[in-house]
């Protein structure tokens, strides 16, 4: 398993760098994908399919989450870790998919009161 502590601008660790960023893009994308999923359930009346994959996007998330706030603690605001294109994409990914969920977490619950 890949240490994130010892991720630095080393170019020993670009690649690996790399890795975990596309992870956190992956799982960023995933969790919007779900809780978009999740909205169209609720359209459609199903509530409990819509929770489920509310949740499924919570889990997701938490694992982006979790590595991007890894990769800022290994930094510890010194500028240790690189800065690329990749990685600032893969923080608006992260952003993004925290306001979809947010945003359709409000639209299930207004269809649900509809209903």
């Amino acid at each position: 398993m890949l240490d994130l502590d010892s991720i630095v601008a080393d170019e020993a660790v670009e690649n690996d760098l790399e890795e975990v960023v596309m992870g956190l893009i992956i799982n960023s994308g995933q969790a919007r994908s779900l809780a978009y999923g999740a909205l169209k359930q609720a359209k459609q009346g199903d509530f409990a399919a819509a929770k489920t994959m509310m949740e499924q996007s919570r889990t997701a998330l938490n694992e982006a989450h979790l590595v991007q706030t890894k990769l800022i603690e290994s930094d510890q605001g010194e500028g240790k870790m690189k800065v690329s294109l990749v990685l600032v994409h893969a923080q608006d990914h992260l952003m993004t998919s925290m306001l979809a969920r947010e945003l359709v977490s409000e639209l299930i619950e207004l269809h649900e009161k509809m209903q």
